[in-house]
């Protein structure tokens, strides 16, 4: 079992204080409930959101704006007069009109509400149905049965029919929960805009009786379910009663998931940083493509602004300590391109001594200088100053130590940057910095706030365009910058360890090598399968927050990827066509009625099956030739997406010539070998990209 702490975005407050019949404590439920504390215990149901990205405090006291003040979730469960039911013994089951106000203005200003109503409500004494009026929901006095459909022949033990139509939207609280069994419901009637997402069936003592209703309210959100027993620890485990709790909680704190992450530390002597990359940038104006100066008559303009960024490197040094040798060393490169004439600049020995892999601590801050070229901005190698952030929290620094041991990588947050990286790039490669010669290989940085902000943006765009059946925790992922960001800090650490674990081919992918980029598309598309099953296992030991590699991994891959970068042998773009085409011919995805849904449950199993034939191929490649094996991957990759009409490479219309000459087949290859399909082109013509 892992037992590592995540990150936590949201609070949520159990209310303890007004009679009600459960408590998260469990010396509490036991002193409620003696002979059998599971029937007064939600304990089991805090621990789970405990695991999740929340934390949980009961409130004992009045309900006001101050005890409400950094809650983002209060939580109301079943109020009652004691001679109903087994309750805290805490308050009056009644609240005060001073709390109903505080809770309807807690809603409006961005809160959530989840309230538990039972069977016959009127009995119980409380006046919930007063706190929600102004929501338009009310808990019914009634007690709903159904013989049709009921669990063990009890009428009164209600499944819900969680079948009918509904938006594909935030309001989607029953994603991922194919049954859910009320036990002596109530009724919920909704009326001024609020839904039921919830219902009975036809053939119930009310048919279509609403049973979970929710509400936006101002900023916040309102959850109400007809019965609270769905959620005690003796109920919570039985059929998708958990995750219909954990659906709960993440729609009704949206607003919390929404915050801005926390902004990186500020530049320590900001005024000379910007001095730096002022100069920084006016230098690069003067160089050409390869690094050199491009004109002679800018050399004296090019010497001072030398000097210049030499002296301000030097003022910034004493606040980058723990940089301090490679900070030498930039002086001392930058120096020397200047007195050998501005030719192409060779930073073998700072790029040698910048060793950021070995520093890998949360929040350390590097100021990086290097003349270099930007991957997806540029192939011109200019000056590039940058502030970078290391995000290395302990949870992420135990699973590199433990399980996806990766000495290079490094996960970055920019801070600021001159002018280059103003671009998409989302990397800094050692292989990126102007050298003569073979670059170190020490590090390799990935900037992840970048691309979170990207997948945010994209998948975030396509979900709504697509109405994809998107769960609660989905939702709020995309909404989190926070969260986003260590998905990826995740995603990045296990998927760069596999590219060297595994069945592999005789060459590995990072070596510089020529081949059709298919051949790429399929090593990194492999790599980020494995790393869907390593975070499957992760989630299942214990460490829920691995799920959110797993949604980035495939909708990244199945909506930006594709859609994104030149058509000039995209071999990331190729790699999500090739996943979409795989699962949506094997009905994991289904595109229909303008709407697309994937089968949630279904996508381990049917990754697993892509997964093995790809190393299949990689196992069979070892006994072929490059020709040969570079053929049987086009095969495998034109079964689920169609090669170009020109292509010289498919099996109908291929080309044979002597293998001895692998150039020549690389010759053949066209740019889009193989082009989108129509619904990535309406998808690419729709997001307007």
């Amino acid at each position: 079992m892992i037992t590592l702490a995540q990150r936590k975005v949201a609070r949520v407050l159990f209310d303890e204080a007004h009679n009600e019949a459960w408590s998260i404590d469990a010396a509490t439920a036991a002193r409620m409930q003696p002979n059998h504390p599971a029937d007064s215990s939600y304990a089991r149901a805090a621990q789970a959101l405990a695991e999740r990205d929340f934390t949980l405090e009961r409130n004992l006291g009045p309900i006001t704006a101050e005890s409400l003040g950094d809650a983002d979730v209060l939580v109301i469960a079943h109020p009652s007069d004691a001679k109903w039911e087994r309750t805290t013994g805490a308050g009056d089951p009644r609240l005060s009109a001073d709390e109903i106000a505080a809770i309807r203005e807690f809603v409006r200003n961005g809160g959530g509400l989840i309230v538990m109503g039972e069977t016959e409500q009127d009995k119980y004494g409380n006046n919930v149905n007063m706190l929600l009026a102004e929501f338009g929901i009310a808990i019914d006095n009634a007690t709903l049965t159904d013989h049709a459909h009921c669990d063990r022949d009890v009428p009164s033990w209600v499944f819900a029919d969680l079948n009918t139509p509904a938006p594909r939207d935030a309001f989607n609280l029953v994603e991922g929960v194919r049954q859910a069994c009320f036990l002596r419901a109530g009724v919920l009637s909704a009326h001024n805009g609020a839904r039921i997402v919830a219902r009975a069936s036809e053939q119930a003592s009310q048919p279509y009786a609403g049973l979970i209703a929710a509400e936006q309210f101002g900023q916040g959100r309102v959850v109400v379910v007809a019965d609270s027993d769905l959620f005690g620890d003796d109920d919570l485990g039985r059929f998708d009663h958990l995750p219909l709790w954990l659906n709960m909680h993440y729609f009704a704190a949206g607003k919390a998931f929404a915050r801005p992450a926390h902004a990186a530390q500020p530049v320590a002597n900001a005024e000379t940083w910007q001095a730096l990359k002022t100069a920084t940038n006016a230098l690069r104006g003067l160089q050409n493509a390869d690094g050199a100066l491009a004109d002679d008559d800018s050399r004296e303009a090019a010497a001072g602004l030398v000097r210049m960024m030499g002296a301000q490197v030097r003022a910034l040094l004493p606040h980058f300590q723990h940089d301090a040798e490679y900070l030498r060393d930039v002086i001392v490169d930058l120096e020397h391109w200047a007195t050998t004439g501005f030719g192409k600049p060779d930073f073998t020995r700072a790029l040698a001594s910048f060793r950021p892999e070995l520093m890998r601590r949360d929040g350390l801050q590097h100021l990086v200088f290097f003349p270099l070229y930007t991957p997806n901005g540029s192939s011109a190698t200019r000056f590039e100053a940058l502030i970078v952030h290391v995000p290395w929290p302990a949870w992420l620094a135990e699973l590199e130590r433990t399980r996806f041991d990766n000495a290079k990588f490094v996960p970055v947050h920019l801070v600021d940057y001159t002018d280059g990286y103003a671009s998409e790039c989302a990397v800094l490669f050692p292989e990126t910095v102007s050298v003569v010669g073979r670059p170190t290989n020490n590090f390799g940085g990935i900037f992840c706030d970048r691309e979170a902000a990207r997948y945010q943006r994209i998948v975030g765009a396509s979900i709504d365009l697509l109405k994809v059946n998107a769960p609660p925790d989905l939702r709020a992922m995309l909404a989190s910058s926070a969260l986003t960001r260590d998905m990826f800090v995740l995603w990045d650490l296990i998927h760069d360890r596999w590219h060297s674990h595994g069945e592999l081919p005789f060459d590995p992918f990072m070596i510089r090598q020529r081949l059709p980029y298919w051949m790429y598309s399929l090593e990194e598309l492999r790599v980020d399968l494995q790393t869907f099953g390593s975070a499957g296992e992760l989630e299942r030991e214990g460490f829920a927050f691995a799920r959110y590699v797993r949604y980035g991994i495939l909708l990244d891959r199945i909506f930006r990827f594709p859609i994104t970068g030149s058509r000039v042998r995209n071999y990331d773009g190729l790699g999500g066509q090739l996943l979409f085409n795989f699962l949506h011919k094997r009905g994991a995805i289904s595109w229909r009625d303008n709407q697309l849904t994937i089968l949630w449950e279904r996508l381990e199993a049917d990754i697993a099956v892509l997964r093995e034939r790809i190393e299949q191929l990689y196992r069979d490649g070892i006994d072929m030739t490059k020709v040969q094996y570079w053929l049987a991957a086009h095969d495998l990759v034109s079964e689920w997406v169609r090669p170009n009409l020109g292509s010289q490479w498919a099996a109908a219309t291929r080309v044979l010539s002597d293998e001895s000459d692998p150039k020549a087949w690389i010759n053949r290859v066209l740019d889009d070998e193989f082009p989108l399909s129509l619904f990535y082109l309406q998808l690419q013509k729709k997001l307007g990209i």
